[in-house]
């Protein structure tokens, strides 16, 4: 394949990326979405929780931060072990993808479980390259 394909492959990883960490943080600060995530459980998150979702925000960006560094759209971050890192996030979002098709809220299995395949799938093809 092209690099032209990974770099749009890897865009649209981070723009995933950074659409679930929005998501993340709306759960953080109380929204009533929680159906949606950790197996739904809460309509609203305990404030434990809420705590998760604002660290997995971040999470979510650094991950983005890391495909955009991988392809060398992103050259701020060159002391990033790339390779490593994005084998450790696709394996992380196969997983996940489990987790999200196995759990008890539809709510999370019908929404949740293809966004993780889709993200698992792009970052796999990046993966790869």
């Amino acid at each position: 394949m092209d690099g032209d394909i990974f770099n749009i492959l890897s865009i649209i990883v981070t723009i995933l990326f950074v659409s679930i960490a929005v998501f993340q943080v709306l759960l953080a600060i109380g929204l009533p979405l929680g159906e949606f995530a950790m197996g739904g459980f809460y309509k609203i998150l305990p404030k434990k929780l809420r705590i998760v979702s604002a660290i997995n925000a971040v999470i979510l960006l650094f991950m983005g931060i890391v495909f955009l560094q991988h392809t060398d759209l992103l050259n701020i971050f060159n002391f990033l072990p790339t390779n490593i890192l994005v084998w450790v996030i696709t394996v992380y979002l196969g997983l996940n993808t489990i987790g999200n098709l196995i759990s008890r809220s539809k709510k999370e299995r019908y929404v949740m479980t293809p966004l993780s395949s889709i993200a698992f799938i792009l970052c796999l093809m990046v993966s790869l390259s």
